[in-house]
């Protein structure tokens, strides 16, 4: 079993990684990022929303992000696939750390009382860390709805501020998995007058279908038994359970947004109810965790799904981070300046 050390290991090669991984790189750390490949919007043609990236690819930035750490010699990002994070006795830290030569002799002193933590990869490789961020995002568990799936990133979205724009004044229909859809028809509202509510089996209250109502938002309450598309695959409507055919040019729906969590909740992090939805990993407002040296940033941690928002997250973690072990290595020096000074006499 291959063994290695780094400063900070880093779960995750999207917005929120990649930030991070850049904050830490400029401060000199030696950072590995782990990606599996495999983005939440990797099913979107184009992100929107993003200054200076508006209407381009989310893969090109990725790739862009990537080249951009190719400045820093300290940062590495490989493929790969974390199966397992451990907390360790950090006496196994100490040892690697000095076994490596890559961290100055005053803070190989202080390593043994840092946090430790390991990390195993699908290919039998464990990589040894002092601190661990975790930015492995979330994925989107669809309504089981025959022809959903083909369109998502498509002819199908979540986020009226990321794709609404793209379908103004289209015939837009909102496919209701909650009562919480309403605030996305509510928000499409504004870009088209052609908005419908499918309530699929959903219990609305009164005062949402009003509301509604009010803005010539017409409610249906069939169920949805299909999603059509023609020979190219675009979509061109739905079909309910009683055989009635809708035309659309676009379907909202709100997934399922399930977080990529398994490392998180092996390590034993503390999780919360958010108040968008699920249980999420608690973090505080730099990504930190309830797990010593443990951080968290993005989609793993925040169900908000704009690329910005995954980005600041990442920006804020890798800041912290490396304010985190600076604060060790001060330690580090103080008890070595202690360690060395002539012992005190009393008279």
């Amino acid at each position: 079993m291959q063994q290695n050390t780094w400063d900070v290991i880093i779960a995750g090669g999207g917005s929120a990684g990649l930030s991070a991984a850049l904050m830490l790189g400029r401060s000199r750390r030696r950072v590995l990022v782990i990606d599996e490949g495999l983005p939440r919007n990797r099913f979107a043609g184009h992100m929107h929303g993003v200054i200076g990236r508006d209407h381009t690819s989310p893969l090109d930035l990725l790739a862009d992000a990537r080249a951009e750490l190719g400045r820093y010699d300290g940062v590495e990002v490989r493929e790969g696939r974390i199966v397992a994070a451990s907390v360790i006795e950090s006496a196994e830290v100490a040892a690697s750390v000095i076994e490596s030569a890559e961290v100055a002799a005053d803070v190989v002193g202080q390593a043994g009382e840092e946090p430790g933590l390991a990390v195993d990869l699908a290919d039998g490789t464990r990589l040894l860390t002092r601190r661990l961020l975790v930015a492995s995002g979330a994925r989107d568990e669809l309504p089981d709805v025959p022809g959903l799936a083909g369109q998502w990133g498509r002819g199908a979205f979540v986020c009226p501020y990321c794709d609404g724009w793209e379908h103004r004044d289209g015939r837009i229909g909102v496919l209701a998995t909650s009562a919480m859809n309403v605030h996305q028809a509510q928000l499409m509202r504004q870009l088209s007058p052609h908005v419908a509510f499918f309530g699929h089996g959903v219990d609305l209250p009164a005062t949402e279908r009003a509301g509604l109502l009010a803005r010539g938002i017409p409610v249906d309450e069939r169920e949805v038994e299909q999603v059509l598309a023609d020979a190219d695959g675009r979509l061109t409507g739905i079909r309910m359970a009683d055989g009635t055919e809708v035309a659309l040019d676009a379907i909202v729906v709100g997934p399922a947004q399930l977080p990529n969590d398994g490392l998180l909740r092996e390590l034993g992090a503390v999780t919360a109810p958010h108040p968008m939805g699920g249980e999420f990993v608690a973090v505080d407002q730099m990504g930190r965790t309830s797990v010593p040296g443990v951080w968290a940033a993005g989609n793993v941690a925040d169900p908000r799904s704009s690329v910005p928002f995954a980005m600041a997250a990442g920006n804020a973690a890798g800041a912290a981070i490396n304010a985190d072990l600076v604060a060790a290595e001060v330690a580090a020096a103080l008890a070595a300046a202690f360690a060395d000074a002539p012992a005190r006499t009393h008279p």
